[in-house]
């Protein structure tokens, strides 16, 4: 067992398990899961219960202590904290562009990027409970994909948990990548216009830039192509509170005194669009829609966009998108190319384990506390109420107050601990 060491405002203590790569077949082998354990140092050696954190994403690495994490800062006022770097990411066994070139051929690529879903994730968290643990109920907190993780957890193994709270990440359940992309395009293009309306000398900027890009021949730092799509999918930042300011500052230096695209803004969207550091993010991205015989998924982003004009390269001011994944990803950017071959054949996978269980989310007993954050761009607010309507003993928690990483706000994390207190649940 490592020796405990603190940052400001916490103690903290890592490990690590083994766990299997497939839990269908066990002699494929193990891959190592990574957890911290992170209290208050002055209740180090208190008996405390068991709060899990579900890392958003996916391909999210867990968080990391810090000070100014509120949530954290109050979560470790009750709770003993496990922080898992989920399988393929962090100090987990990383899943990357690397581990997916050294694979011999694209089936065999596809087979194990497949290990890589809730299904699997879910029951690294079991094992890590039962083995680490002593089979104690975990309280759980889950942010975006941390709460479809919720509902995965919820179906496959309800008494592992005491009482679970999410933050902007209820899916849709049965899940459907079409609908959601139905109901996003639409809040991407009012969040593109918002953005305008807030700075609408960014219309020009945009412009100017979109129309040096499809002129061709311009390339990032690290030599791949930036294209008009690409610029687009800046506007994933947008659902985020500060995102509006991210990108308006990204803006402002775009072009220079000579009136050509300048290097400090192509270093900073090669930056934010390499995906270096969260490899998995698009790889996995429609699969988390891919829930037992709903397939095969065939690219439900590229298909929907055929129905919003409004996002041609061509059109201004440019709309940008939110979290939607294209093939082009896998041609252009570098770090995802070697997943493509994979990525093409899972797309046709029509066959997929269950990760939800609708008659047992319906049966459920657990506490269940919903942040919902009405004018999510990333998880519609609509999808998540309806999908609430149907689990037992859940609870929403509506509000435009916050964007979609609300959770990193003060009071946040204590307000759902404090609506389950109302409802009568013991956080023990």
């Amino acid at each position: 067992m490592s020796a405990w060491y603190y940052v400001p405002g916490f103690a903290v203590r890592d490990h690590t398990l083994e766990v299997p790569l497939n839990y269908g077949d066990e002699s494929e082998g193990t891959i190592t899961l990574f957890y911290r354990e992170v209290v208050d140092p002055d209740k180090r050696d208190d008996d405390l219960p068991l709060l899990l954190h579900l890392q958003g994403g996916p391909g999210g690495e867990g968080e990391r202590p810090m000070t100014g994490s509120a949530w954290l800062s109050e979560a470790v006022g009750r709770y003993r904290v496990i922080i898992p770097d989920q399988r393929g990411v962090g100090r987990s066994t990383r899943l990357d562009g690397a581990v997916m070139a050294a694979m011999p051929d694209a089936q065999a690529a596809a087979e194990y990027l497949s290990r890589f879903r809730a299904d699997s994730i879910v029951r690294d968290f079991e094992r890590l409970r039962v083995s680490r643990f002593a089979g104690k109920r975990w309280h759980t907190i889950g942010q975006s994909y941390g709460g479809f993780l919720t509902l995965t957890y919820l179906s496959m193994f309800p008494q592992a948990l005491a009482s679970c709270r999410t933050t902007g990440g209820i899916p849709g359940v049965p899940a459907s990548a079409d609908a959601v992309y139905r109901h996003t395009y639409p809040r991407a293009a009012a969040k593109s216009r918002q953005f305008y309306e807030r700075y609408p000398q960014d219309v020009e900027v945009m412009g100017a830039v979109a129309d040096r890009l499809a002129e061709g021949d311009v390339r990032l730092p690290d030599d791949d192509p930036f294209t008009v799509h690409r610029l687009q999918s800046l506007g994933q930042d947008l659902g985020m509170q500060p995102g509006f300011e991210r990108l308006h500052w990204l803006l402002d230096e775009a072009i220079d005194t000579k009136g050509e695209l300048s290097s400090v803004f192509l270093y900073r969207v090669m930056a934010r669009t390499s995906y270096a550091s969260s490899p998995l993010y698009w790889p996995l991205q429609e699969f988390l829609y891919a829930d037992g015989d709903n397939g095969p998924i065939g690219w439900a982003a590229l298909r929907e966009l055929a129905n919003h004009p409004e996002f041609g390269e061509d059109r201004r001011p440019l709309m940008l998108f939110g979290e939607m994944t294209f093939p082009w990803m896998f041609d252009e950017i570098r770090e995802l190319r070697p997943f493509k071959p994979a990525v093409e054949l899972l797309m046709q996978r029509g066959h997929w384990p269950k990760i939800y269980d609708p008659q047992v989310l319906a049966a459920n007993e657990v506490p269940l506390q919903a942040l919902v954050y009405f004018e999510d761009l990333y998880v519609d607010s609509g999808i998540q109420l309806d999908t609430l309507s149907r689990i037992g003993n859940a609870k929403a928690w509506v509000t435009n107050e916050y964007q979609h990483d609300g959770i990193l706000h003060p009071g946040v994390f204590t307000r759902l601990d404090t609506l389950l207190l109302e409802r009568g649940v013991n956080l023990r």
